[in-house]
């Protein structure tokens, strides 16, 4: 019996302390700031907090302006963002380099796109304009009238 109760005891230890990231259900799941479906995988983001809530957004600027809300709240979250050149892969958002260009749109209107490196970011940046950002930048460069839904 007292085998049974620590299988059991172990098993809530473990699953309520799961900090990973679940898979965004593209299609299915909604953006946590704009309430828009969660379509484009070259986008996306996605915020665990310490506890192992999932947020998930259809846009690096609605992850950004979430963030803004309580930036006191989610300062030990895990942030990961889409990684452009490999569709579906999440990437930390610390380490990303962004791309602000006119000539690539993203979902909620910022131009907003994040690159594994800032290279990646460079060579996108050489093709289509626009400027380079590290994640610390993002937060006094993206603005709050991005079109929120409720």
């Amino acid at each position: 019996m007292k085998k049974y109760i620590f299988l059991a005891l172990l098993f809530i230890a473990i699953t309520s302390c799961d900090k990973s990231a679940k898979p965004i259900k593209y299609g299915e799941d909604q953006c946590d700031y704009c309430s828009m479906s969660i379509v484009k995988k070259t986008h996306a983001a996605q915020l665990v907090t310490e506890k192992g809530k999932q947020h998930k957004f259809d846009a690096i600027e609605c992850m950004v302006n979430y963030i803004k809300e309580d930036s006191k709240k989610f300062e030990n979250a895990t942030l990961l963002v889409a990684n452009y050149n490999k569709p579906g892969e999440m990437i930390p958002a610390k380490n990303s380099s962004y791309l602000i260009s006119k000539n690539l749109p993203s979902p909620m209107g910022a131009y907003l796109t994040a690159f594994k490196s800032k290279n990646e970011a460079e060579e996108a940046q050489s093709k289509l304009e626009g400027r380079v950002y590290k994640w610390d930048e993002l937060k006094s460069v993206i603005k709050k009238d991005i079109h929120k839904h409720h």
